[in-house]
């Protein structure tokens, strides 16, 4: 391999890996994938379906909870700012649904449902590795 050719190999090399970075910072800063319940241990799977932001149980911790899986708990959110979706929620165990806001910040997903809009209680998800 010639200097030139060696120089250009690097070149597009390093593109490529600045490329990749790029994509792997991107998909970070969305709340796709699986994330953890920390009062439940169930596993919930958030991806975009039409654009829109929904969320299914993959897995529980116990086996009381096995009859939730494969229930919708967020069908449909909208984008309603940066790093936010608004939608219902549904609690997978009573199937009471409530109006839902869905955060993505600092690598956690925090969410939040309401009755009436002002008697509301929120949870921080943690993503699973």
């Amino acid at each position: 391999m010639t200097g030139a050719q060696l120089k250009l190999s690097l070149t597009i090399g390093c593109g490529l890996a600045l490329l990749v970075g790029f994509a792997d910072a991107a998909s970070a800063a969305e709340p796709y994938g699986v994330w953890l319940r920390p009062s439940t241990g169930s596993q919930v799977r958030f991806y975009d379906c039409g654009g829109k932001l929904c969320a299914k149980v993959v897995a529980v911790k116990e086996d009381a909870r096995k009859g939730e899986i494969g229930k919708s708990i967020l069908h449909g959110a909208v984008k309603a700012g940066e790093n936010t979706w608004k939608g219902d929620l549904t609690d997978a165990g009573t199937g009471k649904v409530y109006s839902g806001t869905v955060t993505f910040q600092g690598g956690a997903l925090s969410l939040q449902g309401c009755i009436g809009g002002f008697l509301c209680q929120s949870e921080t998800w943690t993503k699973v590795k």
